[in-house]
């Protein structure tokens, strides 16, 4: 019974991580590793200890990497920190619109961002696109580790 309960706290994690590879809100990688950590608590499943602690590192390099990709995105295009904060203010606001919210406001806020801190439009969108693909690059690889997670979660629960 307690497999069970462990099994299912396990799959909520793994589902849970994985919205929040989309909303920024929820730190997906780490919900979906503690899936894991519950999975590894069972019975049924045992992982390696190098197999957590190299999870564990991926998990946080992706999460710290997610925070800087989309402001990356906007500085190599030759963004400034204005581009930057408003990628950050664009991802919050594009909550309230979902699903294009997500997608729009990063590159919206990086534009008005841009614009405030007195550059040509031309410039703001070109950091614009930046912080965009910045954006769209750290939501892949959150999803990449979330779903090879539930790739090793099927593998162990299912034996394959």
């Amino acid at each position: 019974m307690g497999d069970i309960i462990l099994i299912v706290l396990s799959v909520i994690c793994l589902i849970t991580g994985l919205i929040g590879c989309i909303l920024p809100m929820l730190p997906g990688p780490p919900i979906a590793y503690v899936g894991l950590l519950l999975l590894h608590a069972t019975d049924k499943v045992q992982y390696s200890t190098n197999q957590l602690l190299i999870w564990l590192l991926f998990v946080i390099i992706v999460h710290i990497l997610d925070y800087f990709t989309p402001m990356l995105g906007s500085k190599y295009s030759g963004g400034s920190r204005w581009g930057s904060w408003g990628c950050i203010t664009g991802t919050i606001v594009g909550l309230f619109f979902l699903p294009w919210g997500i997608i729009v406001g990063p590159f919206l806020g990086a534009v008005i961002g841009e614009l405030l801190g007195d550059r040509k439009l031309r410039e703001a969108i070109k950091s614009g696109i930046g912080s965009l693909l910045g954006f769209l690059f750290g939501t892949v690889l959150k999803l990449l580790l979330c779903g090879y997670f539930c790739y090793q979660f099927i593998i162990g629960v299912f034996n394959i």
